[in-house]
C-alpha cells in the first residue's frame, strides 16, 4: 500500500528530441500519491512524449526517472487501438471478474455473453469503455489517463469522474475536456516551448493564474525593454561623441606645433574616456540581462476558422417517420419520429453504442434504414467530419491530400494551416509523422475550404487543443447553416446547441432543450427521497448477507454481485 504524500515518480534533468526538435528541455518534477494532476498544451508540445518516457516504452536523451519499488502503472493511450486480443489477454491475468463489473457499470452489458464477432465491431466509446475497464481491473497503483473522455458517453464521463475520486493512487491526465478537468485535478503541468510549468487548482484555476502570469511577465518584459532601450540611447550618444573626439585628436590645427599636438592629446584622451564610458555601460547591460533576462511571453496563437455556406434553403431539411434500424438481431433504434429545420444546432446525445454514428451515415447515405422513411432535402450540400482520424493516407503531406492544384486555392489553405497553428514545416511532412491533433487540423481544413449548407461533426473537438476548441465553438456559432454534432465535450456541446435528438430506449426524440437542461432535468433532492434511499440501503444489506455465503464461482453470485452495483447507482443517484 502506498502511503499517503508519498514521492512515487521522480523525475530530473529529462531531455527528449526528434528529428533534431527539442521536445522537453531539463523537466523534472516529483508526482506523490494521491494527486491528481493535468498534463495540458498544445498539440505536438510533446504531452504524449512524456506519457511514454513514465511508462517506459521510450528512453529519454538525458535525466532519470525514478520510481518506487514494483510500482504498477494503468496507462490509456491517446489512441483507442483495441484488439480483440488484449480482451483475451487481460482475461487470462484472472481479472475477468472485475472487468465485467467495470464493463457493466459503463453499460456494456452481459459482455461475458459477447461473441468474438461482437467484439471485433465496438464503436469508438465501446473500444474505450472496454479499454478503461481492462485499466481498473488491473489494479494499478497510479494511472496515466491520454484524453480519456475521447469517445466518452455523459454516462461513462460521470462514472470516470466518480471512479477517480474513489482511487486513492496518483492520476496524471492529459485532456483538453475542460469540463473533466474542473472536476478531476487540483493540479496543473503545462508543457510550453520544452519546458515545464506548475499551476495549483483545477483548470479555471490554471487559466486564471496563466493569464495574471502573462500579463506580469509582459509589464516587467515591457519595463526591461524600456530600461535597455534608454541605456542604448546613451551609448549611441557616448559612441557619437567618441567619434567626433577621434577625428578631432588628427586633424592639424592653427598655431605651433606644440599647441597642435595638445589640442591631439586633450581630444584623444577624451576619446579614451568616452570608449571607457561605453564600455562600462555595454558591461553594465549585459550583467544585467544576463542575471534578470526577462524573455517576452508567448501570445497564444490567434486560431480563425472560416465557414461559408449558400443561399437560404427551405425550412425543413430532413424528416423521419418510423425511423427504424437493426444489425442482425440488435435494434438500435425503432418507430423513431423527429425533424431538422435549416440553420438549427442539432446535438445528438445517447449512450455509446445507441446508434448515433449509425444515424450520421443513414444521413449521409452511406447505410441503409431498415423499416420508415427517412428524407432529405436534395438541395443541400452536407460536410462531414468523421472522429477516425486514422482514414488519411499517411505517405502524403497534408497539401497533397487536400488535393489542390490552383495556386489560390493551395495558398487559402497554407493560410488556414498557419491560422490553426499548423506550422508551415508541418504540411511539408507525411500525415504519419503528425500527431492526432495535427491530423484533426487537416481535415477541418479540407471541410472549411468549401461551401455547406449542413456541417456534421462526429466528435470535432477530439484531439484539438484548448485554443482551438474555444475558437471553434466561436466560429461555428457564426455559421449560418444547420450543424448536427456529436459531442462528449460538455463545454462545447451546450455552447453550441439549442435543441437535441435523444437516443433513449431504443428510440430516437427530439427535444426543445439545451443541454444542460436535459442533464439537469430529474434530479432530486435527498431530503425529497429518504424513504427510497432507505429501501435501497436495506436490499444492499440483504444482498451483501447473501454474497458472503456464496463462493465467487456460483453463477447465484454473478447475478446478486451486479444487482449489488445497479443498487448501488441508484443511491448515487438519489444522494447527487
Amino acid at each position: 500500500m502506498l502511503k499517503s504524500q508519498q514521492t512515487i515518480i521522480r523525475v530530473i534533468g529529462l531531455d527528449k528530441s526528434f528529428n533534431l526538435k527539442k521536445v522537453l528541455d531539463n523537466v523534472q518534477f516529483d508526482i506523490k500519491n494521491g494527486e491528481r494532476i493535468g498534463l495540458v498544451g498544445y498539440n505536438g508540445t510533446g504531452k504524449t512524449t512524456l506519457a511514454n518516457l513514465l511508462i517506459g516504452k521510450i528512453n529519454p536523451d538525458k535525466g532519470m526517472i525514478e520510481k518506487t519499488r514494483n510500482l504498477v502503472v494503468g496507462y490509456l493511450s491517446q489512441s483507442i487501438d483495441y484488439e480483440v486480443s488484449d480482451f483475451h489477454k487481460s482475461l487470462s491475468l484472472n481479472v475477468e471478474e472485475d472487468i465485467f463489473h467495470y464493463a457493466s457499470q459503463l453499460g456494456l452489458n452481459k459482455l461475458y455473453d459477447w461473441n468474438e464477432e461482437r467484439l471485433a465491431h465496438l464503436s469508438g466509446g465501446e473500444k474505450l469503455k472496454l479499454t478503461l475497464s481492462m485499466v481498473w481491473a488491473s489494479k494499478a497503483d497510479f494511472l496515466i489517463l491520454d484524453e480519456p473522455t475521447n469517445h466518452l458517453d455523459f454516462k461513462g464521463i460521470e462514472w470516470l469522474i466518480q471512479e477517480l475520486e474513489n482511487f486513492h493512487g496518483p492520476v496524471l491526465i492529459i485532456s483538453h475536456d475542460r469540463h473533466f478537468l474542473d472536476k478531476t485535478v487540483n493540479r496543473i503541468f503545462e508543457i510550453e516551448n520544452g519546458k515545464l510549468h506548475f499551476y495549483n487548482g483545477n483548470y479555471s484555476d490554471y487559466r486564471k493564474e496563466k493569464q495574471q502570469r502573462v500579463e506580469n511577465q509582459k509589464h516587467q518584459y515591457n519595463v526591461q525593454q524600456q530600461k535597455t532601450a534608454e541605456i542604448e540611447s546613451q551609448m549611441e550618444q557616448l559612441k557619437s561623441w567618441s567619434e567626433k573626439a577621434h577625428r578631432d585628436s588628427t586633424k592639424k590645427g592653427k598655431g605651433p606645433s606644440k599647441r597642435q599636438n595638445g589640442f591631439k592629446e586633450y581630444h584623444r584622451a577624451k576619446a579614451k574616456k568616452t570608449d571607457n564610458q561605453i564600455k562600462s555601460k555595454m558591461k553594465r547591460l549585459q550583467n544585467e540581462l544576463e542575471k534578470n533576462t526577462i524573455e517576452k511571453p508567448l501570445e497564444e496563437i490567434p486560431i480563425r476558422f472560416q465557414f461559408e455556406t449558400q443561399g437560404k434553403r427551405g425550412k425543413r431539411i430532413v424528416e423521419a417517420k418510423g425511423l427504424s434500424k437493426s444489425f442482425a438481431d440488435r435494434i438500435l433504434f425503432q418507430a423513431s419520429n423527429f425533424y431538422i429545420n435549416h440553420g438549427e444546432r442539432i446535438g445528438l446525445l445517447g449512450e455509446n453504442g445507441c446508434g448515433k454514428t449509425t444515424l450520421i451515415k443513414m444521413l449521409l447515405g452511406e447505410l441503409p434504414f431498415t423499416e420508415g422513411d427517412l428524407w432529405k432535402s436534395e438541395s443541400i450540400k452536407i460536410a462531414y467530419l468523421s472522429q477516425d482520424v486514422d482514414d488519411l493516407p499517411l505517405d502524403k503531406t497534408a497539401i497533397e491530400v487536400l488535393g489542390f492544384t490552383d495556386r489560390d486555392a493551395i495558398l487559402r489553405a497554407r493560410t488556414l494551416f498557419a491560422n490553426l497553428g499548423l506550422k508551415e514545416s508541418k504540411i511539408t511532412l507525411p500525415i504519419g509523422t503528425l500527431s492526432l491533433g495535427e491530423r484533426t487540423r487537416v481535415k477541418l481544413v479540407d471541410l472549411l475550404l468549401k461551401e455547406y449548407d449542413v456541417l456534421i461533426l462526429d466528435e470535432p473537438t477530439n484531439h484539438l487543443d484548448l485554443p482551438s476548441r474555444e475558437q471553434l465553438e466561436s466560429t461555428l456559432n457564426k455559421f449560418t447553416g444547420t450543424i448536427i454534432t456529436v459531442s462528449h465535450d460538455h463545454y462545447f456541446l451546450n455552447h453550441l446547441c439549442d435543441c437535441l435528438l435523444v437516443f433513449e430506449n431504443q428510440t430516437i426524440k427530439r427535444l426543445e432543450m439545451k443541454p444542460e437542461a436535459y442533464f439537469n432535468k430529474g434530479k432530486k433532492n435527498v431530503t425529497d427521497n429518504k424513504e427510497a434511499l432507505l429501501v435501497i440501503e436495506n436490499k444492499i444489506a440483504t444482498i451483501l448477507g447473501e454474497l458472503s455465503m456464496l463462493n465467487q464461482k456460483d453463477t447465484k453470485y454473478h447475478r446478486l454481485d451486479q444487482e449489488f452495483y445497479e443498487l448501488l447507482k441508484q443511491k448515487r443517484n438519489l444522494i447527487e
